[in-house]
Order: structure tokens, then C-alpha cells, then sequence
């Protein structure tokens, strides 16, 4: 069954998850160019490949000795992708072959940083691959020339393979059978496409469970592309849909499963994973229950003047990413205190250390209704209601509070 043919059966949150995730291009917004700058004035430019490893391995281009009328306006330019590829255009081509500019121009970011201007690839470099850009002034000064073009070859594979799993959340041994995503924690930037081809769900017996997760074209990568969102097809989650019915859940309650990454899986380098990863685990009952923050329970309130963590326990595990980005803390008088949380305990504790002691007064903990548990039931909202059912609970705000006082 295909999971891309169900997708409007998810609900709106997770809907624009999928946007926020499968969003494959972003444009710093500017405002429109001014009209183009006089050619006397511009100033000769050169362009560099740094490869700075920390920006994921990503293709950069840097466009050096733009004059500073010409960075102002590019600052302050609304161009759509296709204007910014007319000025600085990058190229891909596979070593032995020349760049063909009629091929599209790769896909990526342009902004100005410290009076250069940066053009960064949407996908990392491949290993032992030529690419080519093309600057073109006469996109600035409307006057024709010469455009100014760089070559630059990636390295070769390396002959070490170092990336591994690093994290699966969630990181229980017992998840409910309808759990609804698994996280997958790369230690190094990873490649995209066919990546479903290295994931396999298998029971007790060795089987593999067919199809059990939403294979969406765009694959759901955080910036870095070293954490994967795998969503388990909510067709065969959510009662009174035709897949539940007709091919079954794909976890049973009572019996175990394994969730298996091939070693063969490519980092983003082109280099296979260092070793295969296995997560084993045991399928329970169905949650089916909202979220509830009246069940959590606070730890005794830290004392002024410290650091000492505050800490909340959780009657179950919550989900690992939305739960770390859906807790604030303020003060009575909603200043947002700063600080580091994390999920402990098989991410059923939620500890927050603060950067700065603790003051003595009153303080609440923000919590947004969108905060979800392994079964994707929010606060008043669960993710599955039986059609049947005529009462659906819904919360009242977008957040609710719960209060501590720092003595």
C-alpha cells in the first residue's frame, strides 16, 4: 500500500510537519533590487569554494570584491531563486565530464556575509565530482560582459567508513502498536534518496513488515541531515480507515519487533555506514488517552542561588523532538528564563538547567498543546477518535501552565 496515496488522512499538525520538513529550498527574504549599479563602479570580483565542514559538508561558493552599492542592494533584494541564479549560477558535472550550463543550476541559499556573497548547496558535496559557477555582472549592472567562472573538484571517497547510528528515539524497550515515529540519529551528515531501501521492520521471526512506514518523496531530514523522522503509516493507525482494516496494524500488542539500518546506507561523504544498527523492542497496548499535565509531577523546586536542574516525570514516554522544543520556562511575569532541557529516563523525565541561578520568586512552566506522546495524542486532543464517538476534547489555548516557586 502505498503511504503517500493516505496522506490526507493526517491530521493538520502533522501535515505542516511534513511541509516544515519537505520544504527542499530557502531564500533569505530581502526586499526587490534597486535599479542596477553604474559599471564604473563595480568593483572585479573572484570567486572560492570554501568547504566548511561544519555547515554539513554543504557546496560553497563565495563571490569576493562586490562593491559595497552592489552588496547593499543585494541585501536588500527580494529575487526569486531564478533571479539570484542568473546573477551566480552553480553547476554539478562527474569527473571526466565538462559541466554542461544548459543542465539546470544546482539548488541552494544566497545571502550576504561579511561583505561576500555566499551561495550554500541544498544537498552535500558527492565525493569526486567537478562543479562549476558562473557569476554574471551584467545581472548587477545591466551592461554586458563577460560572466567570471570557477572549477572546483570534490575529494575521493574516503577509505574509512565513520558514521554510525547514533541515537534511535524513541528509546523504550515496550512502545505502544500505535506508535507513531521513530527518530533516527546519524553522528555524521547523511545522503538523501531511496533511503527506504536501508530500513527494514521486522517481527520475532525474522519476516519484514511490509510497507509499515509514510514513504513521502520528500524525506523528512532536520538541516543537518543527521536526524531522519521515520512516520509509521497512519493508515494503519487510525480506526475506521480502509488499510487498518484490510492489512492490519503494522504492531501487535504482546509481540516483538526490530527495527534494522543497513551498513550499506551512504553518508553524506558517499562513504558507507560503519556498521549496521539494530533496535529491538516489544509492542504494548494502544494509547489512545490525550496528554495530561495535571498526571505530570515536579521534583522539589530547585533552590535559589544554584543551578540545580528542575525536573518533571512524565506518566509515559513523550516524543523525544517535539517534546524538547514544546516546554518553556518564565517567570511570573512571562520573561523567558534561559537555559539547557533534555529528556532522560527512556524520555520520560524532562530536566532544564538554567544559564543563569535561580532567582527566589514564582515561575511557570509554558507548555504547548501540540506537545505530543509516542502515540501522537496532544494535550486535550488524541491523534486517533473512533468516527463513532461523539465527544472530542479539545483545549481551550494554544498553551497551559504549570506554576513553581523558587525559595
Amino acid at each position: 500500500m502505498n503511504g503517500l496515496r493516505r496522506q490526507g488522512e493526517l491530521p493538520a499538525i502533522f501535515l505542516a510537519a511534513l511541509i516544515t520538513f519537505g520544504a527542499s529550498l530557502t531564500f533569505q527574504a530581502c526586499k526587490r533590487a534597486a535599479p542596477p549599479e553604474p559599471s564604473s563602479s563595480a568593483a572585479p570580483v573572484s570567486l572560492r569554494w570554501p568547504l566548511d565542514q561544519s555547515r554539513s559538508n554543504k557546496l560553497l561558493v563565495e563571490v569576493h570584491g562586490l562593491g559595497a552599492v552592489s552588496l547593499g542592494r543585494l541585501r536588500e533584494s527580494t529575487w526569486t531563486p531564478a533571479e539570484w541564479q542568473r546573477l551566480l549560477s552553480v553547476y554539478a558535472g562527474r569527473t571526466g565530464s565538462t559541466s554542461d550550463p544548459s543542465l539546470p543550476p544546482m539548488l541552494g541559499a544566497y545571502r550576504i556575509e561579511s561583505n561576500v556573497l555566499l551561495f550554500e548547496s541544498q544537498f552535500p558535496v558527492e565525493p569526486e565530482a567537478e562543479y562549476r559557477a558562473l557569476f554574471h555582472p551584467a545581472a548587477l549592472t545591466g551592461e554586458a560582459g563577460d560572466p567570471v567562472t570557477s572549477v572546483y573538484k570534490s575529494p575521493s571517497l574516503s577509505s574509512s567508513p565513520t558514521t554510525v547510528v547514533s541515537h534511535v528515539y524513541p528509546s523504550a524497550d515496550v512502545l505502544p502498536e500505535n506508535l507513531l515515529k521513530f527518530y533516527v540519529h546519524f553522528s555524521s551528515p547523511m545522503s538523501r534518496g531511496r533511503i527506504y531501501d536501508h530500513i527494514h521492520l521486522r517481527d520475532s521471526a525474522g519476516k519484514e513488515i511490509e510497507l509499515p512506514f509514510l514513504e513521502i518523496d520528500e524525506e523528512l531530514w532536520d538541516p543537518a541531515m543527521t536526524r531522519l523522522t521515520l512516520i509509521i503509516d497512519p493508515g494503519r493507525i487510525k480506526r475506521g480507515v480502509r488499510p487498518l482494516e484490510e492489512i492490519g496494524p503494522v504492531l501487535e500488542a504482546g509481540k516483538s519487533y526490530t527495527l534494522a539500518i543497513d551498513s550499506a546506507w551512504k553518508d553524506g561523504a558517499g562513504v558507507p555506514l560503519k556498521q549496521s544498527f539494530e533496535k529491538t523492542f516489544k509492542a504494548g497496548p494502544s494509547d489512545r488517552e490525550p496528554v495530561n499535565p495535571a498526571l505530570w509531577r515536579k521534583t522539589q523546586p530547585p533552590p535559589s542561588g544554584t543551578l540545580e536542574p528542575l525536573s518533571v516525570i512524565f506518566p509515559e514516554p513523550m516524543d523525544d523532538a517535539v517534546t524538547r522544543r514544546s516546554i518553556r520556562v518564565t517567570s511570573d511575569s512571562g520573561d523567558s528564563i534561559d537555559g539547557k532541557s533534555g529528556l532522560e529516563d527512556q524520555e520520560r523525565r524532562w530536566t532544564f538547567v538554567p544559564h543563569n541561578p535561580w532567582r527566589r520568586g514564582g515561575y511557570k512552566l509554558l507548555i504547548e498543546t501540540t506537545i505530543e506522546d509516542l502515540a501522537g495524542n496532544n494535550i486535550g486532543k488524541p491523534f486517533d477518535v473512533d468516527k463513532r464517538e461523539a465527544i472530542r476534547r479539545r483545549p481551550g489555548s494554544s498553551t497551559v501552565t504549570l506554576a513553581f516557586e523558587v525559595r
